[in-house]
């Protein structure tokens, strides 16, 4: 069991979309926390496509917070992604609503670890870093904190800084900090970006996934989703001994959402093992 939370340092290299990815790929039950100080959830407009209202979520655990009633309340926020083993947090309506997170997030914190002994991981949608009422208790408590960014040489350069706040600040606690690239190789390589940060590269394993035709909504993971042949765990790190194929995973396509996720890590079919 594990509470996995995505980042950006700067731009949009896609935390959202790879959260709800690795969401719908996930092999066991995950709540996935809508934690973008942004607020406005894209989520719900995006995946949901804005058929469902945003009534609850976050705000919501924020009034329950007065009447220490996070834990209790927090099973009752929680929206089913069809197809998955996932559930939904929805984040803040506005940006308006950050501030008033700020004293959430421990609270929200330990809930999350209740979830955890109970079997289930957590994928937390951090959104962008130094952004008023940013999630830092969830990114510095978390087992695994991913930080994204894009291989161009701008985007590389504003994670730096980022790459080195987040080492500082999980330095004397449990948490693990890695990077993931977006777009690898377009220009640096991933192992290029991940020595230039100083922060190791970790990403998906290779798995399938599928959806019929007929189905109008996101996609449904197949069986075999995120399952690795050398049984390995849904995130590891690469190592040079690794062949590249054995840490990719196939994404499907899902309606309203870009294919980026899919295109990142999806490999040929000749060259899977």
């Amino acid at each position: 069991m594990a509470i996995i939370a995505l980042t950006a340092g700067s731009g949009s290299p896609g935390v959202s979309t790879t959260t709800v990815g690795l969401a719908l790929c996930w092999p066991r039950p995950v709540v996935l926390v809508e934690a973008d100080p942004t607020g406005g959830s894209g989520i719900l407009a995006g995946y949901f496509q804005g058929q469902v209202a945003h009534d609850g979520g976050l705000i919501e655990l924020a009034m329950a917070q007065r009447e220490d009633l996070v834990a209790a309340e927090l099973p009752h926020q929680l929206l089913d992604l069809p197809g998955s083993q996932a559930r939904l947090l929805p984040g803040s309506r506005s940006h308006a609503q950050a501030g008033s997170m700020t004293t959430l997030w421990p609270v929200l914190l330990d809930a999350l670890r209740d979830l955890e002994a109970t079997g289930q991981d957590v994928l937390v949608d951090a959104g962008r870093l130094g952004l008023v009422g940013s999630p830092a208790p969830l990114l510095y408590g978390a087992d695994l904190t991913l930080l994204l960014t894009r291989s161009t040489l701008p985007a590389v350069i504003a994670a730096t800084s980022w790459a080195e706040t987040l080492r500082d600040q999980t330095e004397a606690t449990a948490t693990r900090v890695g990077v993931v690239v977006i777009g690898e190789g377009h220009p640096y390589s991933a192992r290029e970006v991940s020595d230039a940060l100083g922060l190791p590269w970790w990403a998906p394993c290779r798995g399938t996934a599928a959806r019929p035709r007929s189905c109008p909504g996101p996609a449904a993971p197949s069986p075999g989703a995120l399952h690795c042949a050398r049984g390995c765990r849904p995130w590891e790190r690469r190592s040079a001994s690794t062949p590249q194929q054995e840490w990719v995973v196939r994404c499907p396509r899902w309606r309203g959402w870009p294919v980026l996720f899919r295109r990142l890590w999806e490999v040929p079919d000749d060259a899977a093992p």
